[in-house]
């Protein structure tokens, strides 16, 4: 019952700061999946499905973090399928950007407020690739007060929480 009310907590707040058009959207939890939540809810602008998933661990363990959540998302009404996006709980640094590693294989992400998205168009069906294949994930980030921060993910459960989004949001 944590896990849930832990993953409702996090949808609302993704729904809220995150995707802003989607304020007004009941988040409604379609499946569990290890360590990935596979979440839908109903907006303005349409049905919107996301992946999500917490760091297993945050450094430095001393910083204030606020939430920090992993997302790959569809927005139908915005005709946009499987965008993986990291959101924080600070402002990035303006114009740094968050590497991102998948058991070696490294991507990066620009920054926006507290959000980072993949820098190369295209790359999205690449990265999702290397993270149902692999194991583990990190996040590396600078905070607008220049404080280097680092984020370990698990993907122990990323597919089934992608394949229910899939088809929830076909």
């Amino acid at each position: 019952m944590k896990t849930v009310r832990l993953v409702l907590m996090a949808t609302a707040i993704a729904t809220a700061s995150a995707l802003p058009a989607y304020a007004q959207a009941t988040p409604m939890l379609l499946v569990q999946s290890k360590d990935w939540s596979a979440v839908t809810a109903n907006g303005a602008k349409g049905k919107v499905c996301y992946a999500l998933s917490k760091p297993t661990k945050l450094e430095p363990a001393n910083l204030k973090h606020g939430d920090v959540f992993f997302f790959v998302s569809i927005r139908l009404g915005e005709n946009i399928r499987n965008e993986p996006s990291i959101q924080v709980g600070y402002p990035l640094k303006e114009g740094s950007k968050v590497n991102l590693d998948v058991d070696g294989k490294k991507y990066t992400l620009f920054t926006r407020g507290d959000g980072a998205w993949l820098e190369t168009p295209g790359d999205e069906a690449k990265l999702l690739d290397t993270m149902k294949k692999g194991s583990k994930m990190s996040v590396a980030a600078t905070s607008q007060r220049g404080s280097a921060t680092s984020y370990a993910f698990s993907l122990a459960g990323l597919s089934g929480a992608l394949d229910a989004i899939a088809k929830e949001c076909k």
